[in-house]
């Protein structure tokens, strides 16, 4: 009996090692607010960014309870890479955030990489009840120590459910629950609910290709059919697929969307491309540029990007979040306590063009109510050289700008220019020979950390129209630029010494402006 009850202590000491090892790392997660939080020198203010350390992709996206969940890629020791976790926050507009403790850990069989969030309405999987649907996580699990050996499983699909409105996470006792030998990238599910075949479908990223799977219950799943061993971009491993129908903007038309990323390859590092086509729930056919590849953004930083689940109907957007960097330069950027942050959440439509579907996307209505102070320029000819740093706020460079950019007889290009006292230069604007825009963070500030960061970045306009409606969402250390109401979208980061305090806006000959500028709030004030 003494025996015995040796042994039970012996495990119960090692039960509460264990217990007290999970709490010790969510508790590291957390920071006492004070005259600092939020304020380190490049620090995003209205752009989602853990409270410490590395982040990477969006996961887990769901809405549920009058709530936005973002889960994301995170390692709570680090501002670099390191052992996956499932971070978390909720928000009720998706602007403003509110922290909570990691929600899934890495287990016995591997880190938490990338996936998706479903809440399953149906208890299918068995997890809550009926009156009370689950919460269920698709994740994928990665097996860091096997990586070497290409011949192994090294990537496998796992489940965890929560039935407290995602307050608190179980790991299926189950898993792994679905795998496929001798495939070493086999990750990333986004799951959704194909109602007119009345089941679970899958979109796996698998080296080259996308792989679907379906299934009744969440747990067991079977193959469906594979898309684009030859369509797209390739050069670089697949990641981070999204499926969903998308409405077709003034119709009463839809079609399916398949987004891909891919990872560090060509000659712009990590970026994300999409397809138009159909999905009969068991095959997805690529109906628009099935010759070429079409970027969802066209600057460098905005990578993984999916969208969110259970949107409710009478809501009906699709909303988007992206990842606010670059695997290039991802882990060097020059922050310190804190790495990374997301894009602006944006809501998602198809329009049509002389080449097919497109998508437009355009920051969420939410957005909004980051405004502040606004300043106004009525319809005005601009020539040369006219200084607008009286619209910048005082210590801060923080700006919505709503403009109207129209072309006069004659016209060239025309920018806008921030800067500093240190003669750092940030600037966007127009080309009218080649119909381009651009963003041009060559002297932006700090870009000693990776040899291709300093660099102008271009994006085809669509329109031929000399009218240009332009938004511009300007952070600490971010700009988000688009075009025509969303036609063109162009994400990058920069980071300047100090704060731009002067701000011009540049043509060789006449252009005709109107603006309405706004300054911003911090959301973590």
């Amino acid at each position: 009996m003494k025996y015995l009850l040796l042994i039970c202590l012996a495990i119960l000491i090692s039960c509460d090692s264990k217990i007290q090892e999970k709490t010790d790392q969510k508790e590291a997660v957390v920071i006492q607010r004070d005259s600092s939080y939020y304020r380190e020198k490049h620090r995003q203010q209205f752009h989602f960014s853990p409270e410490r350390n590395w982040m990477n992709d969006p996961n887990g996206m769901v809405f549920y309870n009058n709530e936005y969940h973002l889960f994301y890629q995170y390692y709570p020791e680090s501002t670099v890479w390191g052992p996956m976790h499932w971070g978390h926050a909720v928000s009720k507009d998706m602007i403003s955030w509110e922290h909570l403790p990691i929600a899934i850990y890495p287990d016995d069989n591997g880190y938490i990489f990338s996936g998706s969030a479903v809440v399953d309405w149906n208890n299918s999987s068995g997890f809550g009840t009926s009156e009370s649907p689950p919460l269920v996580a698709v994740f994928t699990y990665h097996k860091e120590e096997k990586a070497e050996n290409q011949n192994q499983v090294t990537q496998t699909q796992g489940l965890a459910y929560s039935n407290d409105s995602g307050r608190t996470w179980e790991v299926f006792g189950e898993n792994p629950v679905l795998m496929k030998e001798g495939e070493p990238d086999f990750r990333d599910p986004k799951v959704i609910w194909h109602e007119p075949t009345n089941k679970w479908v899958m979109a796996l990223a698998v080296k080259d290709h996308i792989e679907f799977y379906g299934s009744t219950n969440l747990k067991e799943w079977n193959f469906l059919s594979e898309f684009g061993k030859e369509e797209g971009m390739h050069g670089a491993v697949w990641e981070c697929p999204d499926l969903f129908p998308l409405p077709v903007e003034n119709s009463d038309k839809s079609n399916w969307v398949l987004i891909v990323s891919i990872g560090t390859g060509g000659d712009r590092g990590s970026a994300t491309q999409y397809f138009v086509g159909d999905f009969d729930g068991t095959k997805f056919k690529n109906s628009h540029y099935p010759e070429r590849h079409i970027w969802i953004d066209h600057g460098w930083d905005n990578y993984a990007g999916v969208t969110w689940s259970d949107i409710p109907k009478n809501d009906g957007r699709r909303i988007f979040l992206g990842w606010m960097s670059n695997w290039l330069y991802a882990q060097v950027v020059p922050t310190e306590t804190w790495r990374n942050a997301m894009t602006i959440p944006r809501s998602m439509v198809l329009f049509e063009t002389v080449e097919g579907l497109r998508v437009r996307s355009y920051p969420v209505e939410e957005s909004k109510l980051l405004r502040k102070k606004s300043s106004v320029l009525n319809r005005t000819l601009i020539n040369i050289e006219t200084d607008w740093s009286r619209f910048l706020d005082k210590g801060n460079h923080r700006l919505d700008m709503e403009l109207m950019v129209t072309k006069v007889v004659n016209s060239s290009s025309w920018e806008i220019e921030l800067s500093n006292e240190l003669d750092e230069v940030f600037s966007f604007g127009f080309e009218f020979e080649s119909n381009r825009y651009f963003t041009d963070r060559t002297s932006s500030g700090d870009t000693s950390f990776h040899a291709e960061f300093a660099k102008r970045h271009w994006a085809p306009r669509l329109s031929k129209e000399d009218a240009m409606p332009l938004r511009v969402l300007i952070d600490n250390s971010s700009i988000e630029f688009f075009g025509d109401v969303g036609e063109v979208v162009m994400t990058d980061i920069f980071f300047p010494s100090e704060p731009y305090s002067k701000m011009k806006f540049k043509a060789p000959e006449e252009v005709l402006v109107t603006a309405e500028i706004y300054h911003l709030k911090s959301i973590w004030e």
